[in-house]
């Protein structure tokens, strides 16, 4: 809906993750150097994490952007709630390896002969897991192990591993003692300072022709951080409802007042927020009216607090004054539509009560 009203060409703040959007935060240019490295290397395991909605998903769509396909082979897998039998099996799956068997041993032979046949055409082999934080220990034992895979001392498959904070703590088992050998490097992916979430929004903004319309006051900007701490997920979600509520408010700039108008609404809308009061239930009377109960309705009655009241009478103005706008364009189009047909009568010697004529008007 902002978006027309803004002339954006698409969503700026979309929740799915898109390498196009990809804002190089020092964070994050730390992280995707971590990554080449690893790359450059050629073998072991490289470790990414950070908290939810850090931007880990995107890190990793930035990455595969960034690969040359006649050097290597890359597949992402992110269902890792699996046991050790089927990890080779969605590894498998994952680069497309097609084999009619679940039987372990054969999936770990089809994909050691698909290892060679890349190896064999100059191609290296990269996984990326998602969400490691969920793999089993006998699952990341298994990866590792899959690891062993050479030619001539050259190894065939790479693995990039990116999770949550409590991921390193898994990796730090005592029976994980193999892997934790074989990791190169480990990085954890940080929030962005209060300067780059500024920069962020603008960017994001600017990917979709944004060109400071509506415009953002430096407030505005410390207020979205404030709030988010710097989450790229976070901004995105109260960025997407701020820009929402400027364009019902047909703003042309967005400034602090604004931003905590949205954070209000936004935190009275979650669970336990206290915008809707529900009194005690009104005890019945035990006259002889047959049990009535006194109050409104019978069974108690729901309570709006004043705050809630003015924001459902603000919204309901806003869109009444944008309904009133779409009547009064309407109107306007069908002026211009008579004023068309009055064009063409004179052209072409119509008059008013040509059957075509009368049709047209009433249309």
């Amino acid at each position: 809906m902002y978006e027309e009203f803004y002339g954006l060409t698409a969503n700026p703040f979309r929740l799915t993750p898109d390498s196009k959007f990809f804002y190089g935060s020092e964070g994050h240019r730390k992280a995707m150097s971590y990554l080449k490295y690893g790359l450059y290397q050629g073998e072991g395991f490289i470790v990414i994490t950070g908290g939810v909605g850090t931007g880990k998903s995107t890190l990793v769509g930035q990455l595969f952007s960034e690969l040359d396909g006649n050097d290597i082979v890359a597949a992402q897998i992110g269902n890792t709630q699996v046991d050790a039998d089927d990890c080779i099996r969605l590894i498998c799956n994952a680069f497309e390896i097609d084999v009619d068997t679940r039987d372990k041993g054969d999936l770990i032979s089809a994909f050691e002969e698909f290892l060679i046949e890349q190896n064999q055409m100059g191609k290296r082999v990269l996984l990326v897991v998602d969400e490691a934080q969920n793999m089993p220990l006998r699952a990341l034992e298994e990866l590792r192990m899959l690891s062993n895979f050479n030619v001539g001392g050259q190894p065939l498959f790479q693995s990039f591993l990116l999770g949550q904070p409590q991921f390193l703590q898994t990796v730090a088992h005592k029976d994980l003692t193999q892997l934790q050998q074989r990791i190169m490097a480990s990085y954890k992916l940080a929030s962005m300072s209060e300067e780059e979430t500024e920069e962020y929004i603008k960017h994001r903004l600017e990917m979709v022709g944004w060109q400071d319309y509506p415009s953002f006051s430096s407030d505005a900007f410390a207020a979205i951080f404030d709030k988010t701490k710097g989450v790229p997920r976070l901004i995105n979600t109260l960025s997407n409802r701020i820009m929402l509520f400027a364009a019902l408010e047909e703003a042309t700039k967005i400034d602090a007042g604004m931003v905590a108008t949205v954070i209000e609404d936004q935190q009275s809308e979650e669970v336990g927020g206290g915008g809707v009061e529900t009194p005690e239930p009104v005890a019945a009377s035990g006259g002889s009216g047959g049990g009535g109960s006194t109050g409104t309705g019978g069974g108690g009655s729901v309570k709006i607090s004043g705050d809630r009241l003015a924001k459902i009478e603000r919204a309901v103005t806003v869109i009444a004054k944008r309904l009133e706008k779409l009547e009064d364009r309407a109107t306007e189009h069908d002026e211009a539509i008579h004023e068309l047909i009055d064009l063409a009568m004179k052209a072409y010697g119509g008059t008013e009560e040509d059957e075509d004529v009368a049709q047209l008007r009433q249309a």
